[in-house]
């Protein structure tokens, strides 16, 4: 199904995040989109947000199973890997489209590792049990000509997922909101391995990272959240949201696109910011 008219989908749901919007504290997401799309399962979890460890004892540094560690090129089979294990199936946009093996898919998610801020969590024997992958978004030029990347998907189930993501963009400049930033890292996918929760993976993989983004002075981070589950993990890592889409008001001919089942009802974009900055009010 094609958006055959943009900017009148533009004029029917422009939602922008209100001032009593959730706040813990002060383009991936996903993106949960692709943002961050999935945390885990269960959200309490993976974050190790939940009071209650694997043992009865928390673990200490040295106790630690894993490393973190930066993801490069020779990564991308073994963290592709991952993904169809733990993140591919069970993200809620992926489930509601019955979407299956889509070397789109699996291209859009790992062709980030390029931009070198992206981390893993290593065992010692070598595997990978979690993932952050970001990128760099980079500010447009005051010229730049919008090219929605669904044009070049040849798959129908995941097209419908990128122009969800086109009419977003479309509809929302996220450095609109900050007129003195240039470069935003966006936080694109996290992923952790089932076996391995309780450890703290996800939660050790954001701290590293915001530790990026102080070494390399990028004040804002941002990611896009289809999930509910990762959009709450993520208010409590101190993101608070600038813009909501609900799917029952994205349409396409008049009809709703994407019916995920609750509790997943919008497509959030989150952000963080290092320190305190102006924004502008939009």
């Amino acid at each position: 199904m094609e958006i055959e008219n943009i900017s009148q989908m533009l004029q029917n749901s422009r939602t922008f995040a209100k001032n009593d919007a959730i706040i813990m504290e002060p383009r991936y997401t996903l993106s949960d989109l692709y943002p961050i799309a999935r945390l885990s399962q269960k959200m309490d979890s993976v974050l190790n947000v939940n009071p209650t460890p694997v043992s009865t004892q928390q673990a200490t540094t040295d106790d630690v199973p894993y490393t973190v560690e930066l993801v490069t090129h020779a990564d991308a089979e073994a963290v592709l890997e991952m993904l169809k294990t733990f993140f591919f199936k069970d993200e809620p946009l992926n489930t509601y489209l019955e979407l299956g093996e889509c070397k789109d898919l699996e291209e859009y998610s790992v062709k980030c590792i390029k931009d070198g801020c992206s981390f893993k969590a290593v065992t010692k024997t070598g595997e990978i049990i979690g993932v952050f992958l970001n990128a760099l978004m980079q500010r447009p030029a005051a010229d730049a000509v919008f090219e929605p990347s669904a044009d070049s998907c040849d798959h129908p189930k995941f097209r419908k997922i990128l122009q969800l993501m086109d009419y977003i963009e479309a509809d929302f400049n996220v450095f609109d909101l900050y007129p003195g930033v240039n470069t935003i890292l966006d936080g694109k996918i996290v992923s952790v391995n089932t076996n391995y929760r309780g450890l703290g993976i996800a939660g050790r993989l954001t701290e590293r990272t915001l530790d990026y983004m102080r070494e390399n002075n990028i004040p804002v981070m941002h990611v896009m959240c289809s999930s509910h589950y990762s959009a709450r993990v993520m208010e409590k890592q101190g993101f608070h949201e600038v813009y909501r889409l609900n799917y029952a008001d994205y349409k396409v001919n008049g009809e709703v696109v994407l019916k995920p089942a609750p509790p997943h009802l919008a497509c959030r974009i989150l952000v963080k910011e290092m320190e305190e900055m102006p924004k502008t009010k939009l």
